[in-house]
Order: structure tokens, then sequence, then C-alpha cells
């Protein structure tokens, strides 16, 4: 699956705390400290935490194979899986989809995204949040995301398995359309999921960036990202895995930037790295992944 989706080249997956669900605190605030004096107490003080419930859900899908088909094919399981292939693509491109768009509120069998976390730039996280100004429901977002056990993190209820669980259920008589049986080779998919923020101090969104703009060339992306790069707590305190995540034509407007060798400013521009025996670009030595479940019709942000 990592080869599929770009969020499991850097997540990690926690198992929840309460079955479907898991219960942990997110900090508000620092504890309060004092100068002491001889002979006299300290003050009590504790940080400021918040108690969050996240939950998790699951996405399914059945791959059926004529039993036919199989027969007349010289390799049944080359056929078998082609089909799973497309199956975990599509189950790939949806789970990441939900990681940034998923909104238990109005659809609770999905789980909580990052975007409906960080949407209000009068919240309490909105410092996290850059508006690169576009207006309209044609705008972008880029997202520099930390995970780690004190970051952000995948869930998976309680008892069962990170990723995505496949079930041979072998010959099965099903019906077509009109009614009329037939046999066929199932193979059930499914992936149970969901997504925690522990501390929103390590998850940065560049808002509102105009797609009609960015096409054109006349969104300055390196300044808005300077800008996020400089609201990371994991710039100051290291901790977890950073990546950045775009869709392709925020990156190939990146590379438009960066391979400008005519210009006269001074951004810091992007630079290969290795990971994992593969070479990819990054910003600041943040990898840049490259993630289509990214929209280009997302509302302003305000």
């Amino acid at each position: 699956l990592k080869t599929l989706t770009p969020i499991l080249d850097d997540a990690i997956a926690v198992e929840c705390n309460k079955g479907a669900t898991h219960i942990h605190s997110v900090r508000t605030g620092l504890p309060t400290i004092t100068w002491g004096r001889l002979y006299q107490g300290i003050p009590q003080s504790k940080s400021g935490r918040a108690q969050v419930e996240d939950t998790t859900g699951f996405a399914e899908g059945l791959s059926t194979v004529d039993e036919r088909l199989l027969k007349l094919s010289k390799n049944e399981g080359a056929v078998r899986l082609s089909e799973a292939q497309a199956y975990l693509e599509a189950m790939a491109q949806e789970v990441d989809t939900k990681v940034f768009y998923g909104n238990s509120a109005s659809d609770p069998e999905e789980f909580m995204g990052l975007a409906p976390r960080f949407n209000d730039l009068s919240a309490p996280n909105g410092g996290q949040i850059i508006d690169a100004g576009g207006t309209g429901s044609d705008n972008t977002s880029i997202w520099m995301v930390a995970w780690g056990g004190n970051q952000t993190q995948l869930l998976y209820p309680q008892g069962t398995m990170a990723g995505v669980q496949r079930e041979d259920m072998g010959r099965q008589r099903v019906e077509d359309d009109d009614g009329n049986p037939f046999y066929a080779k199932e193979e059930m998919f499914t992936w149970h999921v969901g997504l925690a923020v522990k501390d929103w101090r390590y998850v940065t969104r560049i808002a509102n960036i105009d797609v009609s703009d960015l096409k054109a060339g006349s969104v300055q992306l390196f300044d808005f990202m300077r800008k996020a790069y400089w609201r990371m707590q994991s710039r100051r305190i290291p901790g977890g895995r950073v990546a950045i995540y775009a869709n392709r034509d925020v990156l190939e407007a990146l590379d438009a930037l960066s391979t400008n060798a005519g210009a006269s400013d001074s951004f810091v521009r992007l630079t290969p790295m290795e990971i994992e025996g593969r070479e990819v670009s990054s910003y600041r030595q943040m990898p840049l992944r490259e993630s289509d479940a990214l929209l280009n019709t997302e509302a302003r942000v305000t």
C-alpha cells in the first residue's frame, strides 16, 4: 500500500484504547513556573489539557470475479491479483481523502480528518493556518504534518490489526443485475482506520491557494512555505516524522519555481534527498509527497 498512498510512507498507527474509539488528551497550555525563595513553598501547577475522543471507521470492498473467466485464464492467481490491486488502489485513495477531508460530524460512519480540525482562522489552532489569499471555491492546500506518538497518528480499533485486511471468501453463488445466478470467486477487503491529532502545533495548513493564480505562476508559494515552516513546533522541539503533502498542480508549481535558474530571489528551494532508497524532493529536509486526494475545489477558509 505504500506505493499507493503517500500517507503510509510517514504515518504511524496506534491501537485504540476504547474499542473502536481512542480517548486521549490534547495539550492546550503549559504549566506555570515560579521563582523560588528559601523557606517558601512551590505553588502547584499543571499543563492545560483537553480530553478528546477520536473515532475510527472502516472501508470495505468485495472483489467478485466470474468463475468462468478464471477457468478460461491460464493463470487464475494473476487474474485475481489484478482485480485485488484495483481494490487496494481504490481503498488507498478513499482513506487518503478521509485523512484530509473526513468529517464524522456530517458523516458519522467516517472519521474526523485534518481539514475540519484546521478550518477556522480564529480558532485556538488558527495560528497554524496560513492564509494564501485565495477566494471563491477554487482553492487548494499544502499540509505540513509531523507523525508520531505525541503528534499525529492513524488509529485502528482495539483487538484488530493496522492496514488492509484481505479475506478469501472462496466460491460464491451470486446474481447478475437481472437476478440470474452464476458462480464467482470473491475476496473481501477491510480497512479499519481513524486519525488523532495529539498536538496541533505539529501540523500546519497553507490554505486558500488560488488554483487559477497558481497555474498562472503568480502565487509566491515559497513565501507561504517559509511561514508554515516557522509555525511548526517540530522546528524547535523535534518530534515525529515530518512530511509535506500537496497535489500535483502545487508540486509542479513548486518545481517550476525551484528550477528557475535565472531567478534573482533568495528562496530556500527544493533539494533532493534519499528516503528508504528512493530519491524524493524536499523542502528544509521535509519530503514532499504527492496526494491526489487534495482538491482544487476547496472553499475559502476564514
